[in-house]
């Protein structure tokens, strides 16, 4: 089933509890169905000038594209970065009965 409507939220946290926040917060308001956390992961990235290197965790959710906005401020309220690496990836493809209970999930039925 292709589903323009849902998308993979993928947000690196710095750490495992800020990740936890998030998820809890996004799931229990209904803007995501489902989160998934990872990590840790070994990270490299250039911050105001310095190549930096540091553990975080990957915070996956599963949501309508529609919820960006929302997934966007609940970021901002837990996330200690001055700029959260928030990346919205579309689904092409999705099995019918798992997208029916994310937009059930969301309220966005």
């Amino acid at each position: 089933m292709a589903s323009e409507e849902l998308t993979l939220y993928r947000i690196t946290c710095p750490r495992q509890r800020v990740a936890r926040a998030i998820a809890d917060e996004a799931v229990e308001s209904r803007i995501a169905a489902c989160a998934n956390v990872e990590g840790p992961m070994a990270s490299t990235y250039r911050w105001k000038g310095v190549v930096e290197q540091a553990f975080e965790f990957i915070l996956w959710l599963k949501a309508p594209a529609a919820k960006f906005a929302e997934i966007e401020a609940v970021v901002a309220k837990h996330h200690p970065y001055d700029v959260p690496a928030i990346v919205a990836l579309g689904v092409t493809e999705v099995n019918a009965p798992y997208a029916a209970w994310i937009m059930e999930n969301t309220g966005s039925e």
